[in-house]
């Protein structure tokens, strides 16, 4: 059986997250996500800046732009968005839980 999905990630960093295309829109992101956030308060993640589906996802999800590349990673002409949630009484919220 292989997964309906995957978030890799360095620290509090996702790197990649991934759900199978013919099972999104059942949670299975969102799951991935709310795990990892409940272990890391501050969660950073660029996307590139073309792929409206995923800013929406994010954006819904808390998510806030932070900063803007005009390249990836790999150099190529793919715009980034860099992207940061802080839970509330996280990191740099000045709230406290």
């Amino acid at each position: 059986r292989l997964p309906a999905g995957f978030l890799g990630s360095v620290e509090q960093r996702v790197e990649m997250l991934f759900v199978e295309p013919g099972l999104r829109g059942r949670g299975i992101g969102t799951a991935l996500m709310e795990d990892f956030g409940s272990r890391h308060p501050e969660i950073l993640l660029d996307v590139n800046e073309q792929n409206t589906a995923a800013r929406i996802f994010y954006a819904r999800r808390g998510f806030e732009v932070v900063g803007r590349s005009p390249l990836d990673g790999a150099g190529q002409p793919y715009p980034l968005l860099h992207l940061r949630r802080v839970r509330a009484g996280g990191a740099g919220t000045g709230q406290t839980a």
